[in-house]
């Protein structure tokens, strides 16, 4: 069976360039997704560093530096990685992985993971939103983009790169929630051109007290595949 890791990292590496041509300036026409990121940063400006996990080329993290933050990239791809460097050469971009983060426990005030998750098997989301859950100080904010569905579980689809998945923004925050987070607020909207899901996007507050043991029977078994193209 392949390693979706794996398999993501390879798909991604062999679009890189395409996917910095079409998305590089992606924000210029979506107002609300801005909204969203302005205040992500205002929480987020006096708490600390700032991870944009699954960063890409860098346009997110270019666009959270030009807000105030103390802002890095990490990405699972060569490929972006080198493109993110090449285009922002005065910000910090890493190669790695959300499932095994090389940060202390508590080091950052924030995380943006912008449709980072929606290549992760349902099954080994509640393991990366631990990882997130220990890297963050107490209080500090998350911030979840990702498509959105209407089913009580998450649908596999098609998606151009590789597999991705769907959630129901109830269904993912009572993951996050197990996780120990606070949900403080969400946006859903439905698609413009050139998108054909729901978007939606999650904020969410590390709770004070660390959780006991992340739960996550209901996402044990993989979702069902759903062929709607993205």
């Amino acid at each position: 069976m392949t390693d979706p890791l794996e398999a993501t990292r390879t798909s991604y590496d062999a679009v890189a360039s395409l996917y910095a041509e079409l998305f590089g300036d992606v924000l210029d026409t979506r107002p609300l997704d801005r909204a969203v990121l302005a205040a992500f940063a205002e929480l987020c400006r006096s708490a600390g560093p700032v991870a944009d996990l699954g960063c890409g080329p860098g346009h997110l993290t270019a666009h959270l530096a030009s807000l105030g933050l103390d802002v890095f990239g990490l990405d699972l791809s060569p490929a972006m990685i080198a493109l993110a460097r090449q285009a922002h050469p005065d910000l910090r971009f890493d190669e790695g992985t959300m499932t095994a983060l090389d940060l202390a426990d508590g080091t950052l005030g924030g995380i943006l993971a912008s449709y980072s998750v929606i290549h992760t098997p349902p099954s080994e989301v509640p393991a990366v939103f631990a990882e997130f859950h220990r890297v963050l100080a107490p209080g500090g904010h998350l911030l979840l983009g990702f498509f959105a569905g209407d089913h009580a579980d998450p649908q596999a689809f098609d998606h151009r790169v590789t597999t991705a998945y769907r959630w129901s923004p109830c269904g993912l925050a009572e993951v996050l929630g197990e996780a120990g987070f606070a949900e403080v607020g969400r946006v859903v909207r439905p698609p413009i051109e050139g998108e054909r899901f729901l978007q939606a996007q999650l904020l969410v507050r590390k709770a004070q007290a660390v959780p006991g043991a992340v739960t996550s029977a209901r996402y044990s078994t993989h979702a069902s595949q759903s062929q709607a193209a993205r």
